[in-house]
C-alpha cells in the first residue's frame, strides 16, 4: 500500500505530464524484457504501473488525495485505523499522551476509565461483537493478489488494423486480446482478475504493447508511410499500378510526368485513432532505373534536355 507519488518519485502536486514522464522513465528501466533475471524488477514494474494508473485517473487521484482510498485503490479505513494514505492520520490519530489513546481536536479517548465501545456506540449506534463493531468501522479490506506484467509483441500491420491478438497467460490459459484504438509502443492494457490469486481476489494482468517494425511500412503519427518503386515509362506516361496498404493491395493511379519523391495520399489507410477515425497512407513514388540498360543509355544519349533542374538551389 505504497504512496503512488513516492512510487513514481513525483511531488503531490505534479502535473499529468510530469507523472507520465516519470512513469515512462521507470517503465523503460524496469521493463521485464530488460530484467529477465531480476524478479524484483518485475514486481517494481507492476507497482509503478499501478501507481501510474491511479494518478492518471482524475477521480481516483482526488479520492486518494482526500484520504478516501489507499495506494491500491481500496477504501481507506476511517479514523486512521490501519488505513488511509501514508502520512494522513484522518480525524483520529494515535496520541503519545498517557494511556496511548486516540485524540482529535484536543479530546482524549482511550485513557484510563474510557470505554471505546460506549463511545462508538453512542456516536454511531453500533454494538460490539467480539471486539469489533457491527457498523464495520475499522475493518481493512482483504489484500488482492499481485499484478502480473506481460510484454506483447504485435506485428505492425496487426497494430494498424487492430487485429485481435492471442495471449497465453501464466496459468496456461489463452485469451483473444482486442487492441485499443490509438495503440502504440508502450500502450498498456489491464486485464482485471488475470493476475496472481489473493485473499481479496486475483490481481490484474498488465500487458505492455510493443509494435514490431515492418520491412517497408513506417509509422508517422497516425499515418503510414511507404516508398513505392515505379518504372520510367510509368513515371513518364502515367497509368495504374498495384500498391500495398496495411489493409490490402489497391490500384494506384500514377500521374503523367511523375518525378521521384512525389507523394500520394490514400485516405483512411493508416492507424486507428481513439476518436474512431483513421490516419492516411502516404506513398512516396521512387523512379527505379535498370542498371546498365543499353536501350535506356542510347535513349538518354540521344535526348536533349536544356533545363537546369537545380536552378532553384542556386547551382
Amino acid at each position: 500500500m505504497a504512496d503512488p507519488y513516492q512510487t513514481l518519485g513525483v511531488a503531490r502536486g505534479a502535473s499529468e505530464a510530469d507523472i507520465k514522464k516519470a512513469y515512462r522513465k521507470l517503465a523503460k528501466e524496469l521493463h521485464p524484457d530488460r530484467n529477465k533475471d531480476n524478479p524484483k524488477a518485475a514486481e517494481r514494474f507492476s507497482q509503478v504501473t499501478s501507481a501510474y494508473d491511479l494518478l492518471t485517473d482524475k477521480d481516483k487521484r482526488a479520492r486518494f488525495d482526500r484520504g478516501e482510498i489507499d495506494g491500491d485503490g481500496n477504501p481507506a479505513s476511517p479514523f486512521g485505523f490501519g488505513g488511509g494514505r501514508p502520512g494522513a492520520g484522518g480525524p483520529y490519530t494515535r496520541s503519545a499522551g498517557p494511556g496511548g489513546g486516540f485524540s482529535s481536536a484536543g479530546f482524549e479517548f482511550g485513557g484510563e476509565g474510557a470505554d471505546m465501545g460506549d463511545i462508538f456506540e453512542g456516536l454511531f449506534g453500533g454494538a460490539q461483537r467480539g471486539g469489533g463493531f457491527a457498523s464495520g468501522f475499522g475493518r481493512r479490506p482483504q489484500q488482492k493478489g499481485a499484478n502480473v506484467a506481460y510484454s506483447l509483441r504485435v506485428p505492425f500491420v496487426d497494430a494498424a488494423t487492430l487485429a485481435p491478438q492471442r495471449v497465453t497467460l501464466a496459468d496456461g490459459k489463452t485469451i483473444d486480446l482486442k487492441l485499443p484504438a490509438g495503440v502504440e509502443n508502450g500502450t498498456q492494457m489491464r486485464l482485471g482478475g488475470k493476475g496472481e490469486a489473493g485473499p481479496g481476489g486475483a490481481g490484474d494482468a498488465i500487458v505492455t504493447i510493443e509494435v514490431q517494425p515492418h520491412r517497408f511500412f513506417t509509422r508517422d503519427g497516425d499515418d503510414v508511410r511507404v516508398d513505392l518503386p515505379i518504372t520510367l515509362p510509368e513515371a513518364v506516361l502515367g497509368g495504374q499500378v498495384r500498391a500495398p496498404t496495411v489493409d490490402k493491395a489497391v490500384m494506384l493511379t500514377i500521374p503523367k510526368g511523375t518525378t521521384s519523391g512525389k507523394t500520394l495520399r490514400l485516405k483512411g489507410k493508416g492507424f486507428h485513432r481513439k476518436d474512431g477515425t483513421r490516419g492516411d497512407q502516404l506513398i512516396t513514388l521512387i523512379v527505379d532505373l535498370p542498371a546498365d540498360d543499353a536501350a535506356l543509355r542510347q535513349f538518354a544519349e540521344s535526348w536533349q534536355d536544356a533545363r537546369n533542374p537545380r536552378a532553384a538551389m542556386g547551382v
